[in-house]
């Protein structure tokens, strides 16, 4: 077969397959508008900078779930595209990898896009609020500036002492890389700081379980030289002590890692230092 026959063939190919799933699509579209309704209605917390003499309210949205997506940033989304455009929200990944879309769901500090909507008809209404005892931007965003700036006095990045060599590796044994485990993986979204009584109440003061579970990521990696300095960071009654160990932080983590360990790790090395 010519090279142009077999050009031509594999375009005809491929044509038909994205023919045949544009139907696909259309078929489920229809099969999906034909299911009787399964309506859900979402209440959601409304605040808006621009009218200050109008106070936070609660407003409510109706969907069909037939016709929106399984997860609750799906439903956002349906909102602010077809019903509500002024609804204000983080996203990005959709992936539970970015943490934009942290926000207190039925009661519980999670992320949007990878909390699911319950389909059965038991629960008629959920809940949405931003971030709990933090300033609003608007509806529900948070301010995250001062978490930031928390994040960034712990100074999380590698520090060395001795002379690096831009071309050589500073290596770990698997034992020290496995002590980073369940820490790296933290993704900033603040739930588990959120969800800290603790933090609520001297957020001036305490770190908050996010921070000090990135604190102590550092005081674990073995390529770090600066576990002292670290160390003398935090030796005064309020970076760490505030922590009561009420393990809210550890329930609420949606990426289930375990900040309260990570705290108790750094109060042993403060007892040692």
């Amino acid at each position: 077969m010519s090279l142009r026959l077999a050009l031509r063939s594999y375009t005809l190919s491929k044509t038909s397959k994205l023919i045949q799933r544009g139907l696909s699509t259309t078929t489920t579209l229809r099969m999906a508008s034909e299911k009787p309704a399964n309506e859900k209605s979402f209440k959601i917390y409304r605040w808006n900078p621009d009218k200050p003499t109008e106070k936070p309210r609660m407003q409510e949205y109706k969907l069909d779930l037939n016709q929106t997506g399984p997860m609750v940033l799906d439903a956002l989304i349906k909102i602010k595209n077809d019903v509500d455009s002024t609804l204000t929200f983080r996203r990005s990944c959709r992936e539970g990898i970015c943490g934009s879309c942290a926000m207190n769901i039925d009661g519980r500090n999670t992320l949007a896009c990878i909390t699911n909507i319950p389909k059965d008809q038991s629960t008629k209404e959920m809940v949405v609020y931003p971030l709990p005892h933090m300033f609003v931007v608007k509806d529900l965003v948070p301010d995250m500036t001062y978490f930031y700036k928390q994040y960034a006095s712990i100074k999380p990045w590698l520090q060395r002492k001795d002379k690096l060599d831009a071309n050589k590796e500073i290596l770990q044994s698997p034992e020290e890389r496995k002590k980073l485990d369940g820490l790296y993986e933290c993704i900033l979204c603040a739930c588990c700081s959120t969800s800290c009584p603790s933090y609520w109440w001297n957020q001036d003061v305490y770190l908050g379980p996010a921070v000090l579970l990135q604190a102590y990521r550092w005081m674990a990696d073995s390529r770090d030289q600066s576990l002292s300095e670290r160390l003398e960071q935090m030796e005064n009654p309020f970076s760490v002590y505030r922590c009561h160990t009420i393990m809210n932080c550890t329930r609420t983590c949606p990426k289930h890692l375990n900040p309260g360990f990570a705290i108790a790790q750094i109060k042993l090395l403060l007892a040692k230092h």
